[in-house]
């Protein structure tokens, strides 16, 4: 087991080393929609690439929900492991809408030996979300 402290630190080394490792500028935030945003999802047990709906108005979380579901089959195309969710829950306790592909592998933000297969997985699986958003970025704004 970790301390507080020495997991707080695993998970800073796992970051910085990502960003040194495959510097590149993701969309993440940058969405251009309120609420709407690309993330990269590390624990102790897994990891993911998700796009995370969650505006202050649950009607507009739903209306881009479907809006996503809407194109389910082109994202599934680009993602076959795709999941939708429609009622993530966070840590926190609050619910999302989430999208998302976990990744497969053994993975463990405390276990160096599985970081660079999750790396080479963020790598793939968020261009290829990004590319997909980039395509239907109209699609899904129109709301």
């Amino acid at each position: 087991m970790f301390s507080k402290e020495e997991a707080a630190k695993l998970r800073k080394e796992f970051w910085t080393s990502f960003g040194k490792s495959f510097p590149r500028k993701w969309l993440l935030y940058n969405t251009k929609i309120k609420g709407l945003s690309f993330k990269f999802v590390a624990d102790r047990k897994k990891a993911a690439v998700c796009l995370d709906i969650e505006t202050p108005d649950e009607l507009v979380n739903l209306l881009y929900y479907e809006q996503m579901i809407s194109l389910k089959t082109l994202l599934e195309n680009e993602l076959p492991e795709v999941i939708f969710d429609d009622g993530y829950q966070l840590e926190n306790g609050k619910q999302i809408h989430r999208i998302y592909v976990p990744f497969d592998g053994k993975f463990s933000i405390h276990n160096k030996n599985t970081w660079r297969d999750c790396y080479e997985f963020y790598i793939e699986t968020m261009n290829a979300f990004e590319l997909f958003y980039y395509e239907y970025e109209d699609v899904i704004k129109n709301i």
